[in-house]
């Protein structure tokens, strides 16, 4: 993931994304399980794939060339900002959330680059961002920042569009009080299909732990996308939901 210390402005849990563009498109579907300490991988077209990457605390979704070694960033990390933040693409107890949080936020949007070409260019453009962003506060600086995160947000809009569901849930509820950035997600938990379960053992924790998830991967592709021929998928009009 990235590591910059300068964050953009957060989608949150329902909110919409700006429509990216007119013409014909397709959605594709995925439905899947998620188990603790499992990867989930599915090949989408385009030469690419989902990837459910496990993590000791849930799983980090990426998106990603099917062939070749895995690189530092991904296609939906460097087009889903904030970075080193609180991210839609952490299904995880990390940022100091419980679990019952994490579930809570459902369902959550993002972005990804549809090829390589697009990948570079925002590579290229969070490259200067992240220069631009370490560099000493002034006036000047925040400009070039902001100005990057324009160009980022623009480069990211003629991609592709994601919304991950949680269908249902098991989850070690964590005992800590709730923090502040997740009270939002807390809210939707009871409205997200979940049981509660207890460690082997009877301990508990501060945050918790998410044991599965059922999810549903809905994926807003772009005209000319080359979609995956084992995939469900419908056709839809760009730029509506």
């Amino acid at each position: 993931m990235v590591w910059v210390l300068v964050a953009l402005a957060w989608v949150g849990p329902a909110q919409a994304l700006p429509p990216t563009k007119t013409g014909a498109c397709r959605r594709e579907v995925i439905e899947g399980e998620l188990n603790a300490g499992r990867e989930f991988s599915r090949a989408i077209g385009n030469g690419l794939r989902v990837w459910f990457q496990a993590i000791h605390s849930g799983w980090i979704l990426r998106v990603e060339p099917v062939a070749g070694p895995v690189g530092e960033h991904d296609y939906a990390e460097l087009a889903t900002p904030p970075y080193q933040s609180v991210t839609p693409l952490s299904i995880s107890t990390d940022f100091a959330f419980r679990a019952q949080d994490a579930v809570g936020w459902n369902p959550r949007r993002f972005r990804f680059a549809t090829s390589a070409a697009s990948y570079n260019r925002l590579y290229q453009l969070y490259s200067f961002y992240e220069q631009a962003a370490g560099m000493p506060p002034s006036t000047a600086i925040s400009a070039k920042v902001s100005n990057f995160e324009t160009a980022i947000s623009e480069e990211a809009a003629k991609g592709a569009e994601g919304t991950f569901t949680i269908l249902d849930s098991r989850l070690v509820p964590g005992t800590a009080d709730q923090w502040r950035m997740a009270s939002p997600m807390a809210s939707h938990f009871a409205s997200t299909a979940h049981t509660l379960v207890e460690e082997p053992n009877g301990t508990t924790s501060g945050l918790g732990r998410l044991v599965w998830l059922r999810f549903r991967l809905e994926l807003d592709l772009p005209a000319g996308f080359q979609t995956s021929k084992n995939l469900h998928v419908v056709p839809r009009i760009c730029g509506k939901p």
